[in-house]
């Protein structure tokens, strides 16, 4: 049985399932849904119909794009992973991103078992796929996505009752799973985080972001400053693993700003750019889509997203150089470039 799974390509592993596939379907989600509010809110904003129209449709089509996310993400043979497009749509129809995923990822890895495996290869593997991905939308999806959201729904009704400690929780776990190998985004939008709990979130990525950009830009210089400001500071996790202590510059900082940005300067966000950062600026975007596009709510998002993260790491990682506690070199990220 191992040596068949090997054969094709199905490793039941927690990493495969949890990290390497919840991260393809971030890139799906990112490829209709985000992009598609973004297209949108440039459109309403603008009074340009096209875009409006462009980016609605974009927004439509998540169900399927997680579906070919995740499956291409699985390294499945072309037939599983067309077919996943259906059962993506199927899972986000009947059971919302969370519903989709699942349905996606447990149909592909089924479809993977039959695929070339009979001479009817062409009806067989696709019926599979989707008869699995089907069902599994229709018994599974509907409990799965109910259960996210309300799980999503408690974090941001216990932040609205403790908003200081339930902000400075929301900041550094959603911080901590942006900069994770893990999809911070995915996980925003599985539990439908809304309010200000998703501002909290926004805050801690962009503090992590922001944060390990400025703080390593002796090593970086602007290049990386750049690739980890507005790509991902995922780049700083092998650095991490070296020396954990680089970690506390950036989460400090979101451990401070988020109790501001949940009391005093109450920011909101949706769920879409609830896990995003400052990631092609959309949690920055879809902040001024929800609290409204004006002066106030820009200098908050530039307070609270930038600046502050940017003093606030500068501070604690040129103490931690001064005492020894993160040597020079220790930051240096590894790029395409590189």
């Amino acid at each position: 049985m191992k040596a068949f799974l090997q054969k094709k390509g199905v490793h039941l592993s927690a990493k495969v399932y949890f990290v390497d596939a919840l991260s393809y379907m971030a890139l799906g989600l990112f490829g209709s849904l985000i992009i598609g509010l973004i297209i949108k809110t440039i459109g309403v904003q603008l009074g340009l119909p096209f875009f409006t129209e462009m980016g609605t449709l974009a927004m439509s089509l998540m169900g399927p794009a997680i579906g070919a996310a995740v499956a291409y993400g699985l390294g499945a043979p072309p037939l599983v992973l067309f077919a996943a497009v259906v059962t993506g749509a199927a899972g986000a129809t009947l059971g919302g991103p969370a519903g989709s995923f699942v349905a996606a990822l447990i149909s592909t890895e089924i479809g993977k078992l039959v695929s070339k495996e009979t001479k009817i290869d062409i009806i067989l593997t696709p019926f599979v796929t989707i008869f699995v991905g089907y069902a599994v939308a229709s018994f599974i999806g509907p409990e799965i996505d109910a259960f996210m959201k309300m799980f999503g729904s408690w974090i941001s009704w216990a932040t609205e009752q403790r908003p200081i400690v339930m902000g400075m929780l929301v900041a550094i776990l959603m911080g901590w799973a942006l900069t994770a190998p893990i999809s911070s985004a995915a996980i925003a939008i599985m539990l439908d985080l809304s309010g200000i709990a998703a501002g909290a979130a926004t805050i801690g990525c962009s503090a992590q972001m922001i944060g390990f950009a400025v703080s390593s830009y002796r090593e970086n210089k602007f290049g990386g400053f750049l690739a980890q400001g507005l790509g991902t500071s995922m780049l700083q996790v092998p650095n991490i693993v070296r020396n954990p202590l680089i970690l506390i510059p950036p989460t400090v900082a979101g451990l401070v700003l988020a109790p501001i940005g949940t009391t005093v300067w109450v920011m909101e966000n949706v769920a879409a750019g609830a896990g995003m950062g400052t990631s092609g600026l959309v949690g920055q975007i879809m902040t001024l889509e929800t609290m409204g596009f004006s002066v106030d709510v820009l200098m908050k998002v530039l307070l609270l997203h930038f600046v502050g993260p940017a003093v606030i790491s500068l501070l604690i990682s040129e103490y931690m150089r001064k005492k020894g506690w993160i040597k020079p070199g220790q930051m240096t990220i590894q790029t395409g470039g590189n």
